[in-house]
């Protein structure tokens, strides 16, 4: 388990750009915690690691959003409406997963549906100060 303290969205950003050097086909990131704090926005530093400089968004309608770059291919899920992982199984979704990188917010809805070995990542607001994140990282291996 490995702690960042992020400060601000650019501490965010740029903790992310450097996660994302080593991720590779089949790596599968969960993303956990409240609206706002930060789970897009980390998104959004993987995607420009990869040279995806887009308009991103969390895909909270459409519930995954494909990006490509370099012949690799990175999925951004938002399950935050599906009720259980039957939903995600019922829409695909784990057939993404040895394709490229995914990348799934609200990820904890649908763990049961992960494989084996994936990263999580929590947000965690800090009451004092609201720009501050502590972001907990933990290599799950089942």
């Amino acid at each position: 388990m490995y702690n960042f303290l992020s400060k601000n969205s650019d501490d965010t950003l740029e903790f992310a750009k450097n996660f994302a050097k080593n991720l590779k086909i089949g790596d599968i990131i969960i993303l956990i915690g409240d609206l706002g704090s930060g789970k897009t926005k980390f998104t959004e530093g993987i995607l420009s690691f990869f040279g995806i400089q887009n308009e991103i968004s969390s895909p909270t309608f459409t519930i995954v959003n494909e990006y490509t770059s370099n012949n690799i291919s990175i999925y951004h899920f938002d399950v935050y409406r599906l009720k259980s992982s039957l939903d995600f199984y019922n829409i695909g979704g784990d057939e993404y997963f040895d394709k490229g990188i995914s990348i799934i917010e609200w990820g904890n809805i649908i763990e049961d549906a992960l494989p084996n070995k994936y990263i999580k990542i929590t947000f965690e607001r800090f009451l004092e100060n609201e720009n501050y994140r502590n972001l907990i990282i933990e290599n799950i291996t089942e």
